[in-house]
């Protein structure tokens, strides 16, 4: 596995673009909170192929493991430990190019290169956040960054 697949075709924005309006009508008359998490997951690791993309909920002080897509992940992390629980105790998206020079990190999965994480916030607190990782370096930007949180806004919580 030398690159993610990338399944449709486009700029990276463009394939946002189009996903978008696919997911809010995945979620639109749904309130199960795990059904739409599962359905926002499967519809990004679809687009884009990356290694693994899911999310980790607060419960009790700190992140659990909720649906995904990859291979098997870390079950719980503590708030400041890895990129997740950065994250969660800056309560703002952390892009990480290489994640062998991410202090801390935790590696789930040998074959993570880089990563992003995006806080779901309610009320001014970290509720969830949405993990991507990629096998490839330097794979995620500002662009990213924009298009996840605007995915994250959409899940009710």
């Amino acid at each position: 596995m030398a690159e993610d697949l990338q399944i449709q075709t486009g700029t990276k924005a463009e394939q946002y673009q189009s996903l978008i309006p696919q997911i809010k009508g995945l979620l639109e008359g749904e309130t199960d909170l795990v059904a739409n998490m599962a359905n926002v997951v499967a519809a990004l690791k679809e687009q884009f192929g990356w290694l693994w993309v899911g999310f980790y909920v607060v419960k009790n002080g700190e992140l659990v493991l909720a649906p995904f897509q990859g291979p098997v992940a870390c079950t719980r992390i503590k708030k400041g430990r890895g990129v997740c629980g950065v994250s969660w105790a800056q309560a703002q998206t952390v892009i990480v190019p290489d994640v062998e020079k991410f202090p801390g990190h935790i590696a789930c999965s040998s074959l993570s290169r880089s990563e992003i994480v995006v806080p779901l916030i309610r009320h001014n607190e970290v509720m969830a956040v949405l993990d991507v990782d990629s096998i490839n370096p330097d794979q995620f930007d500002t662009t990213d960054q924009q298009y996840l949180e605007e995915i994250v806004a959409l899940v009710n919580f």
